[in-house]
């Protein structure tokens, strides 16, 4: 049985309205609590604990990730949070794919990194993740209640595929970087009060790659990349709403040394529909009605967001701007599957023009119903 997840906002002990700085302020504390490196005794429970830590505020201190975990929980329309999705995978090195500095944390506790690393080099020589992409689409209100299946094109960069990515031209050498040996990084030791203290910087000769490359690839200039547009085909759900996002896992740019890459995020915003509105999970319209069907009453046919319609009767003496409900048939919640309320409001039509036949038999029905005019008050001077 999976084990139950926590609230991440439980997690970093934080409302759901806490700013960026409260939640940094909370993520600092609780990562230095339970880092494993400072629980020596109990490491394998201080790890899981960091590690919870860690991808919570890896989502909330996002503002778009944020923004989807609040609309779906852990798990989204095409994908979720942590685990296998999230890239964490902690070794003695700290977590991989994970981009939130702890070199600060880790110096608050030990005064110092781990035998001279810092974190930020050993991101810089190890495998990194893609940046993220955003692309803005733009349904139907009739797409965002059905769910549809759009493709789109993006311009992403794309493994070269002449050279397969290493940036030299077919059939050249690549020379490992004699500066660094391969390795991306130049150390150097320097004598303290405190004693030798070593640091690490990105080594400026190979760029951190550790290669040195005599002849570039033709297609790339030996970047080993291109830039192309990409087809990508993505599934709506039925229900979303203006502004919520599909976030689409590895569909984002490539990443260096081998690393993942980075997501795609598809905003949706909605175009108007020109008899419906939306509230929540209700759709609400107007249906115009006559007098006569007001009066007697009537079974219209009310028009459903789908294409369809339902027949409803309303009663007789209907009064204008009375509201009327046609249950679950409104957009589906994407979170706990129910379907909101279709709710209409009739208007009651006054004829502008009558003929002589029509007038003559709406007096006599006044007539019937002892209606009289209104009675025009006499001036203050005709009095």
């Amino acid at each position: 049985m999976a084990e139950q997840k926590r609230d991440y906002y439980e997690v970093l002990g934080v409302s759901k309205t806490a700013t960026a700085e409260e939640l940094k302020k909370a993520y600092r504390q609780l990562a230095k609590k339970y880092h494993p490196d400072a629980n020596p005794n109990n490491k394998k429970e201080a790890e899981a604990k960091f590690k919870e830590v860690n991808e919570a505020y890896e989502t909330l201190s996002d503002p778009q990730k944020r923004q989807m975990y609040d609309q779906f929980g852990f798990n989204g329309p095409q994908g979720g949070f942590g685990g296998a999705n999230g890239y964490y995978s902690y070794s003695s090195s700290g977590f991989e794919g994970f981009d939130i500095d702890l070199d600060d944390i880790v110096s608050s506790i030990f005064g110092g990194g781990f035998g001279g690393r810092s974190r930020s080099s050993a991101r810089s020589s190890g495998p990194t993740k893609g940046a993220d992409l955003r692309y803005n689409l733009q349904i139907t209100f009739e797409e965002a209640f059905k769910g549809v299946k759009k493709q789109i094109t993006i311009n992403r960069e794309e493994e070269c595929p002449i050279c397969k990515g290493t940036g030299a031209k077919v059939g050249s050498k690549i020379d490992t970087c004699s500066a660094c040996k391969g390795t991306g990084t130049i150390k150097s030791v320097r004598n303290t009060i405190f004693g030798q203290t070593q640091t690490t910087r990105t080594c400026d000769i190979c760029g951190g790659t550790g290669k040195i490359i005599r002849e570039p690839c033709t297609e790339c200039k030996g970047k080993g990349r291109i830039r192309k547009p990409t087809k990508i085909t993505v599934n709506i759900p039925a229900g979303i709403d203006d502004g919520q996002t599909v976030v689409l896992r590895g569909e984002g740019a490539p990443g260096s040394k081998g690393g993942p890459k980075g997501d795609l995020y598809i905003v949706i915003s909605l175009k108007r529909s020109n008899i419906f509105t939306r509230q929540d999970e209700n759709v609400f319209c107007n249906i115009p009605i006559t007098i006569t069907q007001a009066t007697l009453g009537a079974e219209l046919q009310i028009p459903m967001v789908d294409g369809s319609k339902e027949k409803f009767k309303i009663p007789e003496g209907t009064q204008t701007g009375t509201q009327f409900t046609i249950r679950g048939k409104g957009f589906k919640n994407i979170n706990r599957g129910y379907y909101g309320d279709l709710i209409f409001t009739v208007l009651v039509q006054t004829p502008k023009k009558l003929t002589k036949e029509q007038r003559a038999l709406l007096e006599e029905l006044a007539k019937t119903m002892n209606e009289q005019p209104p009675v025009k008050k006499k001036g203050i001077f005709e009095r």
